[in-house]
């Protein structure tokens, strides 16, 4: 793992959102799963559903966390949930799939200051 601090700011970012979807319920079925379009952070899953969560971490003062968040990015988040679903053959079937977004703000010394969920980003 790389020591470069806006890895280590993400690390901790994506470590809070975990934590916050196992708090909600969630079961996590991957982490930081690469495919040829990119990186998805956290794929997790409830009894419902499968969710495709982006986490964007931000220090406190920044731009707000879901300023990335734009139309390009999300194309290709879902062609990376379709890459992740196609090499899940084993997989339990779920209703629903769905794409969130974990916006996390930190202070300097890597304390939280704000975690926004929103469900359904995109």
């Amino acid at each position: 793992m790389s020591n470069d601090p806006r890895h280590r700011l993400g690390r901790r970012g994506e470590q809070l959102a975990v934590e916050h979807l196992e708090r909600r319920g969630f079961v996590v079925l991957d982490r930081n799963y690469r495919t040829r379009y990119g990186e998805l952070d956290v794929v997790a899953c409830d009894a419902d559903r499968i969710v495709f969560c982006e986490v964007k971490t931000r220090r406190a003062g920044a731009t707000s966390p879901f300023e990335g968040l734009r139309e390009a990015q999300r194309r290709r988040l879902r062609r990376m949930a379709l890459t992740w679903l196609n090499d899940q053959p084993g997989r339990s079937y779920s209703p629903e799939l769905r794409f969130d977004a974990v916006g996390v703000t930190l202070d300097a010394s890597g304390g939280l200051v704000a975690l926004e969920h929103l469900e359904g980003a995109f």
